[in-house]
Formats: structure tokens, sequence, C-alpha cells
């Protein structure tokens, strides 16, 4: 076996232990050994990357070499590797953009703790990438949330607190369906290994033995990671997680964790139960319609929005629901599109949260939009990664977000039944011109002239803020990767086709 292979596994070690390694630490040491465990995982992916393209063939690497049911395994192909690549890349822009405010809001001795969260949750993605074992699955899908919760309620007020209570009420919805359709299926197949599972599953379709238990299953793990990954109407608990946590936790929540669960739902349809029979079962007819009413409603609640941060989070539902309409295209190019979507969202929706604390900055934190009249002119390089994320999300070329809108365009018109291909067509016209309505918007007001603000009887003016180095430098990657997703997404769409085959 080639030392590369082992990176996958080393990075999830890697990650796990520098939590407890964190918590014997100073807050700015802990800083640094977080900001260097998620580069040097980073490069580890890269590598990884590099191999399985290069080698065209996915590998499992046996913990302890001992096989199943004894031992437990990863498996590891392109996409495995391009998601865990992306993912790093991501969250370490996210900790580099909100230095500042995490210094500003959370309490000194609590500094460390915070590092603790965000190591946990980079394993337990990592986990949710790589694992080939439904329960590990599920055990790394409880250490995802509580380390999300810690990261909701680490500033401890009174809007964190109530904002992390109801997302624990409803992710632990979620993983109790989650954990029921894993049972169901454990009691029908007795396999917890993905592989085994799906050989099981098929012996089970060719015979037409326990169809009704196995579509119970299905729904139940598809309902669970819905709710989870806030899938319209499961939403509630999103617009205050998001608007109230600090400017980090936001864009990591945003951006990485819903995608966690996502890319674990892509597996287990195709690694656990098979896509066919998803199709077949009509799963994902019920995450289609969810998805286009997603699309549609989130952008509505995000026009009625007076608070950036909450118009970006709800922002946030519309989006999920162009990845849940992806799914329920059926196809593979319907998948593609969603899996390009959920790199694409990461990127745009970290910059947009990143962006945001910027312009807020210049308002004495306030975070409503008329006290953000012209905040682009008094911070730049926000103003104009905030204007590169609104462009994005509305869908105009050049950017990662117009081809996201143009592979859902392209997969819907390959879809064999009129019922799908013109609902798609219509929801995306009808949301591209809502994300524009609410974007442009703010594009507008933030480029706004004024020199004076009154707000609560007192007048005062507004001045340019103090150079940020890190989060300017978190910026500008932000931008560049944005436009590498909307300039050079042929070779980044290939290796999601090339994933999903090795998938199937």
């Amino acid at each position: 076996m080639a030392f590369v292979q082992n990176l996958p596994f080393i990075s999830i070690i890697l990650s796990l232990f520098s939590g407890p390694l964190s918590s014997i630490l100073g807050g700015k040491k802990a800083k640094w050994v977080n900001a260097g465990v998620i580069t040097v995982i980073g490069g580890m992916s890269a590598l990884v990357l590099s191999y399985v393209v290069s080698t065209g063939e996915e590998y499992v690497y046996r913990m302890g070499h001992f096989p199943a049911p004894w031992g437990n395994e990863i498996r590891v192909g392109v996409l495995e590797a391009v998601m865990a690549l992306f993912f790093c890349i991501i969250m370490l822009l996210c900790i580099l953009g909100g230095i500042r405010e995490r210094e500003n809001e959370i309490e000194d001795t609590k500094q460390n703790l915070y590092y603790i969260m965000v190591d946990l949750l980079l394993c337990s993605l990592l986990a949710l990438i790589y694992t080939n074992d439904l329960f590990t699955a599920y055990v790394f899908v409880e250490i995802n949330t509580i380390s999300a919760c810690g990261l909701i309620m680490i500033r401890q007020n009174g809007r964190t607190l109530e904002a992390a209570t109801r997302y624990m009420i409803m992710s632990l919805l979620g993983s109790g369906l989650l954990m029921l359709g894993i049972c169901f299926l454990y009691d029908l197949t007795g396999h917890l290994l993905m592989s085994n599972i799906k050989e099981q599953v098929a012996l089970l379709r060719t015979s037409g033995g326990y169809h009704i238990p196995l579509l119970v299953s299905v729904v139940l793990m598809s309902v669970g990671l819905a709710i989870k990954s806030a899938l319209f109407p499961f939403h509630s608990w999103l617009p205050d997680a998001y608007g109230y946590s600090t400017v980090s936790s936001a864009a990591i929540l945003s951006s990485l964790v819903s995608k966690g669960y996502i890319f674990l739902l892509v597996k287990i349809f195709y690694r656990v139960i098979g896509f066919d029979m998803v199709r077949d079962s009509k799963v994902i007819n019920v995450l289609f319609v969810f998805g286009i009413v997603g699309m549609i409603m989130g952008s509505v609640s995000a026009i009625r929005e007076s608070s950036i941060r909450r118009m970006i989070a709800y922002s946030s539902v519309a989006q999920i629901g162009y990845i849940y309409m992806g799914f329920g295209l059926g196809t593979t190019e319907g998948m593609v599109a969603s899996l390009y979507h959920v790199i694409s969202h990461a990127a745009t929706k970290a910059l947009l949260f990143v962006a945001a604390s910027g312009l807020t900055d210049t308002a004495a934190d306030s975070t409503d939009f008329k006290d953000l009249t012209g905040a682009g002119y008094r911070n730049k390089l926000a103003g104009v990664a905030f204007t590169v994320g609104a462009l994005s999300m509305v869908g105009i070329p050049m950017f990662s977000g117009f081809i996201s809108k143009l592979l859902f365009a392209q997969a819907s018109v390959g879809v064999d039944s009129m019922k799908r291909m013109l609902p798609t067509l219509i929801a995306l016209a009808i949301s591209t011109i809502l994300n524009a309505v609410y974007f442009m918007k703010t594009v507008i007001r933030l480029y706004t002239p004024v020199r004076r603000v009154k707000r609560d009887g007192i007048v005062f003016t507004q001045v340019k803020m103090k150079e940020n180095r890190a989060k300017s430098f978190a910026l500008v990657c932000f931008i560049a990767l944005n436009l590498f997703l909307g300039l050079f997404s042929e070779p980044i769409v290939m290796l999601i086709r090339n994933g999903l085959e090795m998938f199937a």
C-alpha cells in the first residue's frame, strides 16, 4: 500500500486529537494549532486527490487490516478527495475571516474551547466524507451536531442560547429518524458496511421481499438528513443560528455543516441503497417538491428581512432547495449539478458572511440595512466581496452561481418527463428573479452615498475601518475561489462526474 493511501485516516485522527491538544493550550496557541492542522489536512487531501485521479480507481483502507464486520474501513475516491480539499480550504478561510470578531465576542477563557469545537467539526466532516460504515457515519453525525451547537452558543447571550436550543431540538429529531432508518436497514440486511448492505439490498430487490420495510428505511434516512440540512420547511432554527453566532461560526455552519449531511445522503443513495432503487421508490419526488418550494419560500423570506445576516441565512434555505431539487430530477446530471452547487454555495455563502461582517463593522456592528447605507465606500474590499457573492447568487456569468444554475437547467432539459422539466425551469427563473431582488437591493444600498446616520436619536458619522489583514486575505481568496469556480468549472464538473461513477 502506498503511503498516500494512509492520509485520509491520518487526516481524521489528526483533527480528532488536535481537539484535546487545544484544550490544554491558551487561546492564541490553540488558534495557530487549529489553522496549522487545517492547512496540513488540506495539503494531504490535495495529495490524495492527485493520487486517485492518477490511478483512476478508488481504494479501501481497513483500519488495523481487519475485514468487516470485525474491522472498520474507509473508502476513498475522486469525489471524497475533492470534497475534503474544498472543505479544508473553506474552513481555513472562514477561521481567518473572523479572527477579530472571535477575540472581541468570546471570553478569553473560552477561546481554546472554540477551537476544540472547530477541530471536532472538521474531524466529523472528514469522517462523513470517507467512512464506508453506516453506524460510524451516525456516530460522527452526532459529533458534528454537538460541535455545531457549541459554535452557535459560544457567545452565550440570550439570542445564541435560544438559537442553539432550537438547533439541537431539530437536529436531534433528524438524528432520531436517521437512526431508526439505519436500525431497520441493519435488521433487514445484517450489515453496517455500506458495500455489504448494497449487496443485500440488491438481493432483496431481486427477490421482491421486504419492499415496504426497505422503503420505510429510505424515507426515514432521507427525511432525517433533510431536517438536519435545513430543507424547507425544517429550517426554523437556521436564521437565528446563522444570524446571531460569531462570523466564523455562521460561515462554517452555512457553508460546511449542512453540506456534510447532504454528502452523506448522496453516499446512502449510491453506496447503500442504490440510486436505481431510490429513483423507483419515489422518495426523490418528495425531495423534488420540497426543494422547489424551498427555493421560492427561502427567497421570499429573505426579501422580507431587514437584517443583512438574517437575509443571507434565509438565502441558504433557498440554496439548499436547489440541491434537493437536483436530487429530485433522478438523473446523473441532476446529481452532478447538486454536488457542484454544494461546492459553489459553500464558497459563496462563506464569502457573503465574512464580507457582511466587514460591512457591519462600519455601522457600529448594526446589521440593519438602514445603517449599512454607503458601507461599500467605507470598507471597499468588503463591499466588492459582497458584490461578487451577490452576483454569484443571482447567477451572473463568470461567477460560480452561474455554472450551478446552468447545470441545473441542462439537467432538467435532459429529463424524460415534462413533469420535472417545466417546474424546474420555472422555479429556476422565479428564484433567480427573487435572488436579484434582495441581493441587488442590498448592493445598491451599500453603494448609496451617505455621510451621517441618525440612530436612537443620536447623529454620528460613519468612518472607514482600519485594515484587518486576516479578513482581507480571506476575502481576496474567497473572491479568487469564486472566480475560479465560475471560469474553470469544467475540470471540477469532470471530477464530480468521475466520482459519481466510482460511487455507482
